[in-house]
């Protein structure tokens, strides 16, 4: 199988981290194409690959594939084996309806926290909308570890595409310094030590340098 991923700047594309991880998590090799982001010829790079012209793109024998989210569920599908999704039927249906919570909402979040590997302060004030935004994305990691079937320290034990999902929050809760609940503080710090992560971030912390 073919897979070509066109992704924006590693430094400042959340989504772009999200499918990438995605990748990661089936094993198979795939290439990868990074189109720079706000540049004059941005919009124009993208169109020659989708009439989204947003990031991330799948690129497969059959055709292109928009949406992280998509790009997800067509992994798991093609990859069966490697069990993307939680393989408890419950749990599995919680982790899909993370993610789809946290890819249709979370605004205030986005909104005043915009991704950024790189960014080390505070946010200071903290608007209210922004404070409902942390509570109830807690409250939904603390879902995910009650569905969860099996031991380890990812949102369902084991390592999967919920995962993927959540990295660029767990990126915004520490790059903002938001304090945490010990718990949550002990999986962002999971989510830092995941090596296909770790990857993503020296790659781009890399690109300060360029």
């Amino acid at each position: 199988m073919s897979l070509h991923l066109i992704i924006g700047d590693k430094l400042l594309s959340s989504w772009s981290l999200r499918a990438a991880l995605a990748l990661e998590l089936t094993g198979a090799p795939y290439s990868e194409e990074l189109i720079r982001l706000g540049k004059p010829d941005t919009r124009a790079l993208l169109l020659k690959h989708s009439p989204t012209a947003k990031v991330p793109l799948l690129k497969t024998t059959r055709g292109t594939i928009a949406d992280s989210l998509a790009i997800a569920e067509y992994l798991a599908e093609q990859f069966p084996s490697e069990q993307l999704w939680p393989s408890d039927v419950f749990a599995r249906a919680q982790a899909r309806s993370a993610c789809a919570q946290m890819h249709s909402g979370f605004f205030a979040m986005r909104n005043h926290m915009p991704f950024n590997l790189n960014h080390d302060a505070p946010l200071d004030p903290v608007p209210p909308e922004v404070k409902v935004d942390i509570e109830r994305m807690l409250a939904l990691w603390g879902e995910c570890r009650a569905a969860a079937t099996e031991e380890g320290p990812y949102l369902f034990g084991r390592v999967s595409l919920a995962d993927a999902f959540f990295a660029p929050i767990a990126v915004r809760l520490r790059t903002y310094q938001v304090p945490l609940p010990a718990a949550d503080e002990a999986y962002v710090e999971t989510v830092y030590q995941w090596p296909a992560f770790k990857a993503w971030q020296q790659a781009a912390l890399e690109e300060l340098n360029r």
